[in-house]
């Protein structure tokens, strides 16, 4: 079985470097798909669920915030702002969090910053649906 070698990197942390199957990212204009083979590609990413199959054939999956992916015939290297494995997603601060940024979005505050708070939206939708993949509810 072909494989590639996927890297998950933070300024804070080496989140992942795992052997898999297969890698889904959220690019920019949507999601990409990369298989073992790929053409070379650099993109960057929006805040989202990276989902991996792993050589076994088990799925899993982690919530980044954006950044960028480089992807090869043999190694997927993702440099996020920040990245979370599912298991290490607290549920409910991202839900606390992503109810702040809703209320904020809502209300419109003077002075708000329209671009932060749709972003602190976006991530942690993205978290609370990559704990959701890892619980299979």
């Amino acid at each position: 079985m072909r494989t590639i070698r996927l890297a998950v990197v933070t300024p804070q942390r080496n989140v992942l470097s795992e052997e898999v199957v297969s890698v889904t990212a959220p690019g920019a204009e949507g999601y990409l798909g990369i298989l073992p083979g790929h053409a070379p590609l650099l993109t960057t990413l929006k805040p989202g669920v990276v989902y991996y199959r792993k050589i076994g054939g088990e799925r899993d999956c982690l919530a980044v915030s954006g950044g960028f992916m480089e992807a090869g015939p043999d190694k997927v290297i993702i440099l996020a702002d920040t990245a979370e494995t599912a298991a290490e997603i607290d549920v409910e601060r991202a839900r606390r969090s992503r109810d702040r940024a809703a209320k904020r979005l809502r209300e419109r505050p003077p002075g708000l910053d329209v671009a932060r708070a749709e972003l602190a939206l976006a991530r942690n939708l993205a978290r609370l649906k990559a704990a959701r993949s890892r619980s299979g509810s």
